[in-house]
């Protein structure tokens, strides 16, 4: 017969390999509580089936909960790729002629959103050298108007 602290401990190896697989943060907690059960179960062989449920119980939803508390707090600082309208207000140099029927290009002196290069979009004629700011964001394209 297999001994409770072999058993919690084979569990938690399961569900951590699980958690590889699917890279979800969510099974890591219960694989971790059941690891943790196995060290109670080795320090104290003698703790009841009922009391070794609880704990992995508890020490599996508050363990979820701290974490996702956390994650969530953190979520917005995460979105890699995605404007929150930094470039707006920003100014740059016009290199490709931009007006209503026509895309074209501005550049600025540093980065902005990763690039110093971008498509632009405006209503309004500017020429290449002209200095323009950033009104919008309009998926991949940068609203622009004259600085004049």
């Amino acid at each position: 017969m297999l001994e409770p602290v072999w058993g919690w401990a084979i569990l938690g190896m399961i569900l951590l390999g699980v958690e590889m697989l699917s890279s979800t943060f969510y099974i890591l907690w219960f694989g971790i509580a059941a690891l943790c059960v196995a060290l109670v179960l080795f320090a104290f062989p003698a703790t009841s089936f009922a009391l070794q449920l609880l704990i992995f119980s508890m020490l599996s939803l508050v363990s979820l909960g701290i974490w996702k508390l956390k994650y969530q707090r953190e979520a917005l600082s995460l979105r890699v790729g995605q404007s929150h309208g930094e470039a707006i207000g920003e100014t740059g140099q016009i290199t490709e002629t931009v007006s209503a029927q026509q895309l074209g290009r501005i550049t600025f002196t540093l980065p902005v959103m990763g690039s110093r290069e971008w498509v632009a979009v405006s209503d309004e004629t500017l020429e290449a050298g002209a200095r323009a700011e950033v009104i919008g964001i309009e998926g991949n394209y940068l609203r622009i108007r004259s600085l004049s």
